[in-house]
């Protein structure tokens, strides 16, 4: 397959996938500009990708080096960090094996026969080994045992001694690692003379010997030892994972993760050096593509220079807002720590780095100018002309008379550079606003796109490319488990929305309900979901979808234009509740804006379960219910409910788009806009209304509601309406309260004493209420109850009279 058939076939794929994954976002409920989506393949997006990396190139942060990287076998190409995965349960062969001292240092210079133990978990290494470092402040100690006179780190004597059967030890001398400077020992499987030299603070005493083999071509803290000595970044290893002719005749063409490592192993037992081998479970590095394990093998490859612009970068982290707060500490944390990005991989597909390098001497070239025309040339033919086209139709005018001594370039992009251009291929390339508002990803992108968008525009422009970022979890299944298709414990959304195989079991909960889950969880951390959970769920969107049905059916012949009462003529309890109301969507409003949204589901429940439905509806029922219907007590009631109708439609808008349509388009009267997403939505501006007042009243009706239970239950009344309530406070405000609420001692139509709403056995829902001035008469009636949230004596008794045939 060319390289061209290859790109065609992976765009394809691309595609596909992109239609595949927007029709699941639309059923999701998800709003985007779906008919225009960015794409990294588009030919804008990739001509922003190429002037970034010219930027960054001609900033002075992009270069070409040798070191070791992590190398995958299977796909034959560099990866960078965010292109790895450790699997759980990997088992290397590791092993304890012994270098002979030829040439010692002054502590070592009285002893003959000196072996350097070194403890290693790849054996293939070794023939790329070319010293040994110690840590020139740990003490070491020259030990005697079955195995000769040996130098590991002191603190590991005794464990050693016990872990490699070292028979009965004997410490001959002790002394600080920096003496072992100047001792050069023979490498164990070539006549070649190593020196012991000085490493970091990588070297500990927590494991191994405190002595570690070092192979500059083959791990990141070898290379800089290696550099600090002048040692050769020798790498004997081949794009497929094998040793090269220059790690000897024996080990020539083997894989040096399978039967390489294996005769490596088999040679140093028949050479004498072997100590020990013994598998060791621990996190290796894998392909994230292939799922097979990576090396560490030094290539010629293109590298970000995060030193340039660490400072800058860290600085910048300062500056964003993370949610959660932990992420800007773990950002930091891997900007600090992280090397040089090794930028180029070896692939067709992807965007290709634009230089060209001599035929004769490799030098490459890539200044300004070739940089610009490439941009130019891909923003009109995209990427694929990078092997469409010639060299000379590749390079600018000013180079056509050499264009025949260069060669293009193999190498593509890491495809996190892809994606950490996108700042450039969308924000800038669309003329959108920059930087953005808000970065939204899973917490694993702290070390991908997060990282490599924040690295490149700090390098290109020097400011971060967001305002904000949030990361959320993961999603588990109900136990709390990782989801694999090998368990069988996926839960697939689309199957939440329609519905499994077996409705019964995995009934169809619609869009709707999958949105509420995701709002009501706590995406800080991982989640979890299940057919359980999915229930409960359910059940709070039925008690919000049955709440706007109530509402919508209180609505009918009623015209906000012609009907609505003045809000300083509505009676005390609806003032209260548009209070309450208010006071709530600037809670969810707050919620949305710092993105707590299982704090604006909860806030939305508690308002819609128990201000609306356990009281205030459970209140206006009878006036809405029995009223006349253009009467006070119905219009003010209608106009309140028309305000909490448009208002939660619009909170619920975000988190519940399909039921706030829904509610929307079946207003019983003209709408202000044609759906619900069009009119906007500020928070109610609505003052609290008497709030300590109702405080005791709500108190009261929860008083009252108990002792009614207690006579229920005694089977002395049946329903609240059965019911006269007995009242007695001895609290001077309590009682000028319930004197303000009196009303009408009996049911009485017009209301004498009160507009017919704001009386007691209204907000009871009862046939009577009285105040008492005696406890006595409290006590005495069918049932009492003394110890109060609101701190009357409360007592209940049958009322007396006849029932109405309209009534309960």
């Amino acid at each position: 397959m060319t390289p061209l058939e290859m790109r065609k076939k992976a765009a394809l794929f691309a595609k596909e996938t992109v239609d595949s994954q927007r029709k699941s976002f639309q059923r999701y409920g998800v709003w985007a500009d779906w008919e225009s989506p960015y794409l990294t393949l588009d030919h804008d997006y990739e001509a922003a990708q190429i002037e970034v990396f010219g930027k960054m190139f001609l900033n002075g942060h992009i270069y070409r080096g040798f070191k070791p990287v992590h190398w995958s076998p299977s796909s034959r190409t560099a990866l960078a960090e965010a292109e790895l995965e450790y699997p759980e349960n990997h088992t290397s062969k590791s092993i304890f094996l012994s270098f002979d001292v030829v040439l010692p240092s002054a502590c070592l210079a009285d002893f003959d026969d000196v072996k350097l133990v070194c403890w290693t978990t790849t054996p293939w290494t070794i023939p790329s080994n070319l010293a040994i470092a110690f840590n020139p402040d740990l003490s070491y100690s020259l030990v005697l045992s079955n195995h000769g006179l040996i130098v590991v780190a002191s603190d590991l004597v005794e464990q050693l001694g016990q872990q490699l059967s070292l028979g009965q030890v004997a410490v001959l001398k002790s002394f600080p690692g920096r003496d072992l400077q100047g001792t050069q020992y023979r490498h164990p499987l070539n006549d070649q003379l190593c020196p012991a030299v000085e490493g970091g603070d990588y070297i500990t005493a927590d494991a191994g010997t405190g002595l570690v083999h070092t192979a500059p071509g083959h791990g990141h803290e070898d290379y800089k030892t290696g550099l600090k000595y002048g040692l050769r970044i020798f790498s004997p290893v081949n794009d497929a994972g094998k040793f090269t002719a220059e790690a000897g005749a024996d080990f020539e063409g083997l894989n040096v993760l399978k039967e390489g490592n294996e005769a490596v192993i088999k040679a140093l037992s028949q050479s004498g050096h072997l100590i020990q081998e013994h598998p060791y479970n621990h996190k290796y590095p894998y392909d994230w593509r292939t799922k097979k394990p990576t090396i560490f093998r030094s290539t010629d490859q293109w590298f970000a220079s995060i030193d340039n612009f660490r400072d800058e970068a860290l600085k910048a982290i300062q500056e964003v807002k993370w949610t959660p707060e932990a992420g800007q500490k773990r950002l930091s944390k891997m900007v600090e720590d992280r090397s040089d990005w090794c930028i180029s991989r070896q692939r067709n597909w992807g965007v290709p780095i634009p230089v060209f390098y001599h035929k004769v001497s490799g030098e490459p070239l890539l200044t300004n100018e070739t940089i610009a025309h490439i941009r130019s040339v891909f923003a009109s033919q995209g990427s694929d002309s990078w092997w469409q086209l010639e060299v000379k139709d590749l390079l600018p005018s000013e180079y056509q008379d050499v264009a025949e001594d260069y060669e293009k370039g193999k190498d593509t992009m890491d495809v996190w550079f892809d994606s950490g251009s996108s700042w450039a291929g969308v924000l800038k390339q669309r003329e959108m606003a920059f930087p953005a508002d808000l970065y939204l990803e899973g917490s694993d992108q702290h070390r991908g796109w997060f990282q490599s968008s924040l690295l490149t525009a700090i390098a290109a422009q020097g400011t971060p490319p967001y305002k904000q970022v949030l990361t959320h979890g993961f999603v588990l299944d109900e136990k709390g488990t990782k989801m694999s298709k090998s368990v069988g414990n996926v839960v697939d959304p689309l199957e939440v929305i329609e519905g499994g195989k077996n409705k019964k079991e995995s009934p169809p909960y619609g869009a709707d309900v999958l949105r509420l889950w995701v709002a009501s969880v706590d995406y800080s951390s991982d989640v979890c979901i299940g057919n359980n959970i999915m229930k409960q769920v359910f059940e709070s969107y039925r008690r919000l979808r049955n709440t706007a049905r109530f509402l919508l059916g209180t609505l009918h012949a009623f015209d906000p234009q012609s009907h609505s009462v003045p809000y300083d003529e509505l009676p005390e309890i609806d003032r209260y509740i548009l209070g309450v109301f208010a006071k709530v969507s600037r809670e969810v409003d707050s919620a949305y804006a710092n993105h707590q949204f299982f704090k604006a589901s909860q806030l939305l429940l508690r308002f819609c379960s128990t201000d609306l439905s356990s009281f205030y509806l459970d209140t206006v029922k009878d006036r809405l219910y029995i009223s006349p219907e253009d009467s006070f007590r119905r219009r003010t009631a209608q106009t309140v409910i028309h305000t909490l109708v448009h208002g939660l439609a619009k909170m619920m808008a975000p988190m519940l788009p399909h039921l706030a349509e829904d509610m929307w388009l079946n207003l019983p009267y003209a709408a202000p806009t044609v759906s619900v997403f069009q009119g906007g939505w500020t928070p109610s501006a609505f003052e609290p209304h008497e709030e300590a007042e109702w405080e005791v009243l709500l108190k009261l009706r929860g008083d009252v509601n108990k002792c009614i239970e207690i006579a229920r239950r005694d089977k002395l009344v049946g329903s609240n309406n059965d019911c006269v309530v007995l009242l007695h406070t001895t609290d001077t405000a309590t009682l000028e309260l319930l004197k303000k609420f009196a009303g009408d001692e009996d049911l009485r139509w017009p209301s004498c004493n009160g507009n017919g709403v704001d009386e007691l056995k209204y907000l009871l829902m009862v046939s009577k209420v009285v105040v008492v001035s005696q406890p006595s008469d409290v006590e005495t009636a069918d049932a009492s109850l003394s110890d109060t949230e609101s701190g009357c004596l409360v007592g209940v008794k049958h009322a007396p009279g006849l029932k109405c045939g309209r009534c309960w």
